[in-house]
């Protein structure tokens, strides 16, 4: 009964560990329809909030691709003014004894200044900034991917759970069966004075049932947090109705690679690699806009400035511009630099910091990884193996208790050969299950960690 216990701690650890998110209504399934695998994982990625996260982040980067590339556009600044100016006339140009303000001699005024820059070359600050942008929208892309690939191990563990729950509670049930006739045997037994049976072994069968309905009510318990587990993974209310497929808890029946097969699939698919991959290209390429503002940037810049003023003359000499009356312009190629102490030189050190760490990363992932995934392989062999011995195990348990309780009825067995096969076929048949539950667990884990699609794409 010890896997039992299992499956109600991973049930709990399931409710205390997901959140609840309420899905449209498009995604509920039917009350009529049993879900399965397939269905639930696709139900869970549709209403999965971390997805949501994941494709805000896509559009935050994207939305700084946008800008770099904006960058290489004209950039055009407009100011414009509206207000009191003196009057002035062109006789008044070289008075001496004029006013220079008096306010019942006020007129009014307006200017507009222009100037537009248009870049046309900054030593790679545009395109790197753009190269980097680009790069890490492939690793927000990978990321959620990966967050894909998560929520898919989680229904995984959620749903093989709960056949898990159910195949133990159909055990129990059926071990309560067996008693339920030994005791109806034993009862009649005793009635006819057999000397095959006494009074202490009808109480052993009946402390014996009071035990298996113990643990199947745990083992309704731990169906019923499996099922909330489930539910709350896929979205949905705890009150709604959910029904899993029929089938059994079995092998799948596909052939397992190679270790070596598995880490070459890591290497191929799995999102954590191309997101180091293109974060290098990313870190590399905000390095090089970082040493780009060592050097100036050179533009095509024009000047537009035109102001207007009544009661004002206009002053038609090239050496003297009334601010407020006046219409000048001009187009020039210009280099804007700005030189700093140290500032930029710390920059580039801190990217090529960040650059240098995501290096460490890469080295760690190539180690690590494929000690996790031959850490999965293990289990998904030893899962394999004591299934089959447990299989071999409860079978003939199985055929020790049919012996025993034939035995028994006829008179001919002691009934404490009943009790021993019992509790060996239902340990052995509890851990042939949970051996199958650790099997499919190892593979859904061994999808995760090669990268493998959560869903098979159907065409």
């Amino acid at each position: 009964m010890k896997a039992l216990i299992l499956v109600i701690v991973f049930a709990w650890a399931a409710l205390l560990t997901t959140p609840l998110v309420v899905p449209a209504a498009d995604d509920a399934p039917r009350k009529d329809t049993a879900l399965g695998l397939e269905e639930c994982i696709r139900i869970a990625l549709k209403s999965a909030p971390e997805l949501g996260e994941a494709q805000a982040d896509i559009d935050h980067t994207a939305s700084k691709l946008e800008e770099a590339k904006s960058n290489r556009y004209p950039q055009l600044e407009v100011t414009a003014l509206f207000g009191p100016a003196p009057q002035a006339r062109t006789q008044d140009l070289f008075a001496t004894d004029k006013a220079l303000l008096k306010i019942n001699e006020l007129t009014w005024f307006t200017s507009t200044d222009a100037s537009i820059i248009q870049p046309l070359y900054t030593f790679g600050k545009i395109s790197e900034n753009m190269r980097a942008a680009s790069y890490g929208i492939e690793v927000d892309r990978s990321r959620k991917e990966q967050r894909r690939n998560e929520i898919a191990l989680k229904v995984r563990e959620y749903y093989f759970g709960l056949m898990l729950a159910r195949e133990l509670k159909e055990l129990i049930l059926e071990v309560r069966e067996h008693l339920d006739k030994a005791r109806t045997t034993a009862q009649k037994l005793l009635e006819q004075e057999s000397a095959s049976i006494d009074e202490m072994d009808l109480f052993k069968l009946d402390a014996f049932s009071g035990e298996v309905a113990k643990y199947l009510e745990e083992a309704k318990k731990g169906e019923n947090l499996a099922l909330a587990a489930l539910k709350t993974r896929l979205g949905l209310p705890g009150d709604s109705q959910l029904e899993i497929g029929g089938e059994r808890l079995t092998m799948d029946g596909e052939a397992v690679p190679e270790y070596e097969q598995f880490v070459q699939n890591a290497r191929a698919r799995r999102p954590e690699f191309r997101q180091i991959a293109e974060g290098l290209k990313a870190r590399s390429a905000l390095v090089e806009a970082a040493k780009a503002n060592y050097y100036p940037d050179i533009f095509l810049g024009g000047l537009f400035s035109w102001a207007y003023a009544d009661e004002r003359d206009r002053i038609k000499n090239p050496y003297i511009t009334d601010p407020f009356k006046h219409l000048s312009g001009g187009i020039a190629l210009g280099a804007r630099w700005k030189l700093d102490f140290g500032i930029t030189g710390a920059k580039v050190a801190g990217e090529r910091a960040q650059y240098n760490r995501l290096l460490a990363t890469r080295e760690f992932a190539d180690a690590n990884i494929p000690l996790e995934i031959r850490k999965f392989y293990l289990d998904l062999r030893e899962a394999e193996n004591s299934a089959t011995a447990s299989k071999s195990a409860y079978t003939n348990a199985k055929k020790w208790v049919v012996t025993a309780l034939a035995n028994f009825d006829f008179g001919v067995g002691p009934a404490k050969q009943i009790f021993d096969g019992i509790q060996a076929y239902a340990r052995m048949r509890a851990a042939y299950f949970q051996s199958i539950y650790n099997y499919r667990i190892a593979r859904a884990n061994l999808a995760l960690t090669t990268g493998e699609a959560p869903l098979v794409d159907k065409k």
